[in-house]
């Protein structure tokens, strides 16, 4: 037990006649580490860009709702009365009455020619 990790505190695997097949594995073992390490620093920096991306949506959703807002006052009536006044248009003191115009039926046209209209 005592020898045999004595012989690995030497590193005799790697110098022995059988060395090749170690330092294929070693290698091996190295490139897998640096792609290991490639993979997470690359799952870090998308990690930071969908924060990123994350806070960006969060701050033009809460600009959207003001400007909204801002949007909803502007419109309503008291607000555009105010800016007219301003323009020397007032309101109208009289309400607004509503148009019917009624189209007279044509009674020479049979059943049939007024169902064709519909089509």
């Amino acid at each position: 037990m005592k020898q045999g990790v004595y012989s690995l505190l030497k590193a005799k695997f790697l110098v022995s006649d059988d060395a090749l097949k170690n330092w294929k594995f070693i290698v091996f073992l190295i490139v897998l580490a640096m792609i290991m390490i490639a993979n997470n620093h690359w799952y870090d920096a998308k990690n930071y860009k969908i924060t990123e991306l994350t806070n960006k949506v969060k701050e033009l959703r809460s600009e959207f709702v003001d400007k909204r807002s801002e949007l909803m006052k502007l419109k309503m009536e008291s607000t555009v009365s105010k800016k007219m006044e301003e323009r020397n248009i007032f309101p109208a003191e009289v309400p607004p009455t509503k148009i019917i115009v009624k189209q007279k039926e044509d009674k020479s046209k049979s059943f049939f020619e007024r169902l064709k209209i519909w089509q």
